[in-house]
């Protein structure tokens, strides 16, 4: 209530101030127009009447310029759209006025007003009013064109709308930390051109010279549009001009309403160099395949299910169920979602996809029309200790879901996978390929569509090697490398999820989707890249040493089986996996036995089934001999294939 009324008070207050100041620069005006018009020689009967002429003056601009919301505007932020909205009264107050005068001019105190004051009081007015409302802005732009403590030389590269943005705000704030010396373009028709006051001075190849001649102190990237090629040429020649500050504003995918401000203005992250061009996708296709449906994404709390529930929302489905184990980030995703408003209803369900009880009363509850399975055990490592629960919820925990999926005559179950199932030597990786036979073999069997989608590492997911990697550079290395020639292909979060509603959309089930990662990136190159984006020297201020090769780990991910052959799709991001073993029909009655060989602790007997049901899977020398797991006897191993056969 206080905050409401000093708010009340303070807009008074400046609507009293403009109103003093326009009645003296209105005043001005009228009798400026009468001085030029009679020459300096205002006659008589003019001054007799001048009171009267002001007085209807100013009550009918003071009236105008209320109408336009002249006395609702900002003394400080006064743009392009407040100096057309003064010209558009000043335009009105002229128009009106000559309708007075020409009723009155025969009568009344207008008679014999010399018409000509009009067009001149109108020109003389509407310059006062633009200078008096334009003083402060000009004012502030003065003071912030001095180099004030604390702020720092910028040199913008980009000098378009994003650009000019960012340069204006910077103009406007007071205490701002940036102040801006010059633009670089590459569009030599800018060469020249001035933008908010600054120049713009050339090419990326005169960022070098610009850096010494301008005394440039930081840069920033302000090209939206940037794919990670540009940034990194970019960077390359700030670094060659000894620049160590570099900043960067968000890609377009990032940004809301294309619209950039200060605030948006980011420390460069390895992110913006390994993430890439934003994925275009046939959007009315997959609008038409979400629009009005239900939807039930499980694993909704991770890194991809969480951006797939953000993506779906964009294509209006009627409802969105948001099922993982973990309730703290689906509370935050609940409120997340809550804020975005964006009208279609969402649920969220704290469920375990291995309870088939559980999963029947959602699905029975919901009856959702399409399911994007994301939920997963994902660390190698972690999963090469712990086998048993890496098949419980990458394998026996994908049954369930896809079953219960395929009796509830859901139109489209798509799974997230991962090409760490391609000839895996690891858990993870083969609990992840017996997921897509379970789900190929499926798909015959009911009136639902299974499909997959296989893709590379995220970057920014929970746990994955960047995180690692800044924790280790803050506390000031060392950072740890697994192999000098250790390479994986990385994709952004959005990028993937995009692609993987695309992907869902074009599926008629039975295919395994590959989407184009790009080049695979040697880890050891990122690790010196992200130590540069902080300031430092890898091998220098930063030491990186190498660990070795962890239990389970291969130095090359792959996306396609030896079995399988790729063709293109319309996308040409997508691509469709064909395999030509058609060996899927007896995997679920296989995959029964891991329940009992979970039940008696059988490690062996679950590694000896996983190589049986994925033939490519082969163990590294380093999984060979984790303790408690793979140290199982010949005798054993024996009698799981006696028991195999049985089965």
């Amino acid at each position: 209530m206080i905050k409401s009324f000093l708010l009340k008070k303070t807009n008074f207050r400046r609507a009293v101030f403009f109103l003093i100041w326009d009645g003296i620069c209105l005043s001005l005006a009228l009798y400026l127009a009468f001085y030029l018009r009679f020459d300096g020689k205002i006659e008589s009967q003019y001054l007799e009447r001048f009171s009267a002429y002001l007085l209807v003056f100013l009550s009918l601009k003071y009236a105008v310029f209320a109408y336009f919301r002249l006395y609702q505007m900002s003394w400080s932020y006064v743009g392009f759209y407040e100096l057309v909205n003064i010209l558009k009264a000043e335009a009105t107050s002229f128009l009106l006025l000559q309708g007075i005068v020409f009723m009155f001019w025969t009568q009344s105190v207008f008679q014999g007003f010399p018409r000509s004051i009009l067009p001149i009081d109108f020109l003389i007015s509407l310059v006062l009013i633009v200078i008096f409302r334009s003083s402060k802005r000009f004012y502030k732009q003065i003071l912030s064109d001095r180099h004030q403590e604390g702020t720092k030389r910028t040199l913008v590269i980009g000098a378009g709308n994003a650009g000019e943005q960012i340069v204006r705000d910077m103009r406007r704030q007071n205490a701002c930390p940036y102040m801006p010396v010059g633009f670089i373009d590459d569009d030599p028709a800018k060469k020249g051109v001035y933008i908010q006051g600054v120049k713009v001075h050339g090419k990326r190849e005169d960022i070098e010279d610009m850096v010494k001649n301008l005394n440039v102190e930081l840069v920033l990237i302000a090209i939206p549009s940037a794919s990670s090629r540009e940034i990194r040429e970019i960077l390359s020649v700030v670094r060659q001009a000894h620049v160590k500050e570099i900043r960067i504003i968000p890609g377009l995918n990032e940004l809301v309403h294309g619209n950039v401000s200060l605030s948006d203005i980011k420390e460069i992250r390895i992110e913006d160099i390994l993430g890439r061009e934003q994925a275009s996708i046939d959007r009315r296709m997959v609008n038409d395949f979400i629009k009005g449906k239900r939807v039930l994404i499980t694993g909704a709390g991770g890194s991809i299910g969480s951006e797939l529930v953000r993506q779906v929302l964009s294509f209006e489905p009627k409802q969105i169920i948001a099922l993982d184990i973990d309730e703290t980030e689906l509370f935050n995703l609940e409120l997340e979602t809550g804020r975005g408003g964006l009208g279609a209803e969402f649920s969220s369900v704290v469920a375990d996809i291995q309870d088939r009880n559980k999963l029947e009363s959602v699905f029975n509850a919901y009856l959702p029309n399409l399911v994007f399975h994301a939920a997963a055990y994902k660390h190698v490592p972690m999963m090469e200790k712990y086998p048993e629960e890496a098949v419980k919820v990458n394998v026996l925990g994908t049954r369930t879901v896809a079953e219960v999926a395929n009796d509830y005559g859901v139109e489209k179950f798509v799974m997230v996978s991962t090409d760490k199932a391609v000839k895996p030597t690891n858990v993870m990786g083969a609990t992840k390929r017996v997921a897509e036979k379970i789900v190929n073999g499926l798909n015959a069997s009911g009136r639902t569509k299974f499909i997959s989608v296989r893709f590379g590492n995220v970057v920014g997911s929970r746990g994955s090697v960047i995180p690692i990697f800044e924790d280790q550079i803050r506390r000031g290395g060392p950072v740890t490398v697994t192999h000098e020639e250790m390479r994986r292909y990385f994709m952004s979060i959005p990028e993937a999820s995009i692609l993987i509603l695309q992907a869902a959309a074009m599926g008629q089930g039975g295919e395994v989707f590959l989407l184009d990662m790009g080049d695979p990136v040697k880890i050891v190159d990122m690790a010196r890249e992200m130590i540069r984006l902080n300031g430092l020297e890898p091998d220098v201020d930063i030491e990186i040493i190498y660990t070795g090769i962890r239990p389970g780990e291969k130095l090359y991910e792959e996306l396609l089986t030896d079995s399988e052959g790729v063709e293109p799709t319309d996308h040409p991001k997508i691509f469709v996996g064909r395999d030509s073993s058609n060996n899927h029909g007896n995997v679920l009655e296989k995959v029964k036995l891991f329940e009992d060989f979970i039940q008696q602790k059988q490690w062996a007997w679950i590694r000896n089934l996983l190589m049986d049901l994925v033939p490519s899977y082969t163990l590294t020398s380093h999984a060979a001999h984790l303790p408690n797991l793979y140290e199982e006897s010949t005798e054993k191993a024996n009698e799981w294939s006696d028991l195999s056969r049985q089965k």
